[in-house]
């Protein structure tokens, strides 16, 4: 559906409830002529949440194109695949393609060329140990990992961006193709540019990868400047 603010389409974006980083993050990459439609829901249990169809049902209200999740959940053993399946059920619910940022991350990767990866993380070096396994399993080599260690889930919109950018630089330090953030309360949009002229990789940074891919999906095409490699190139 189009309105008189968005004559392109509408985007649909879903996020955990406690999530204060998507929201704006996103806003920084909408195209000229493309609106972006909130919807929140709380995490929980195997199904990833318990109220997410309900809330992506009243989100179609307003007929978005597609529907981006900005939610990664490498931190949980087989997360990815959960959350991919339960995505795959909402697009058959919903009839319009339904993006997570994990899923993303990985396409964004394979966009790029990038076999070899350092990753940046909210977490700690426990919970560290499921997203190489996640990141792995995708079938990328994983040649470095470290994490903020943000001290609670809510915390992590918290983090200092000068602390992100000293983790990004530790990580960089490793043979990589390429440098993956995950975690979608971890701000890092804004600073993808500038980390990729400083540090001499691409930045695949989960917000920017799960809205480049739902406005893939959506038919929206167009090249970003500003904003890393991924966006402008792909």
């Amino acid at each position: 559906m189009t309105d008189t603010l968005a004559p392109r389409g509408i985007i649909g974006v879903m996020t955990p409830a406690m999530n204060t980083v998507v929201q704006p993050e996103l806003e920084l990459l909408r195209p000229t002529g493309v609106t972006n439609q909130m919807q929140r829901f709380r995490l929980g249990g195997d199904a990833v949440s318990d109220d997410i169809a309900e809330e992506a049902a009243m989100l179609m209200d307003c007929n978005p194109l597609a529907i981006a999740v900005g939610l990664t959940t490498d931190a949980g053993a087989g997360g990815v695949r959960k959350l991919a399946s339960r995505c795959a059920e909402l697009s058959g619910l919903l009839g319009v393609p339904v993006c997570n940022a994990s899923e993303a991350d990985h396409a964004a990767l394979r966009a790029l060329g990038a076999a070899k990866v350092a990753v940046v993380t909210p977490f700690d070096a426990e919970v560290d140990r499921n997203v190489r396994a996640n990141v792995e399993e995708a079938g990328f080599q994983v040649a470095a990992i470290k994490g903020t260690e943000a001290p609670s889930l809510p915390a992590i919109c918290e983090t200092p961006l000068d602390d992100i950018r000293a983790v990004f630089r530790q990580v960089a330090e490793a043979d990589c193709d390429a440098i993956l953030q995950v975690g979608t309360a971890l701000p890092v949009v804004a600073m993808i540019e500038d980390l990729e002229a400083e540090l001499g990789k691409p930045v695949v940074a989960c917000n920017a990868a799960v809205y480049w891919q739902t406005l893939r999906a959506a038919g929206i095409a167009d090249p970003m400047a500003g904003y890393g490699r991924l966006l402008a190139e792909h």
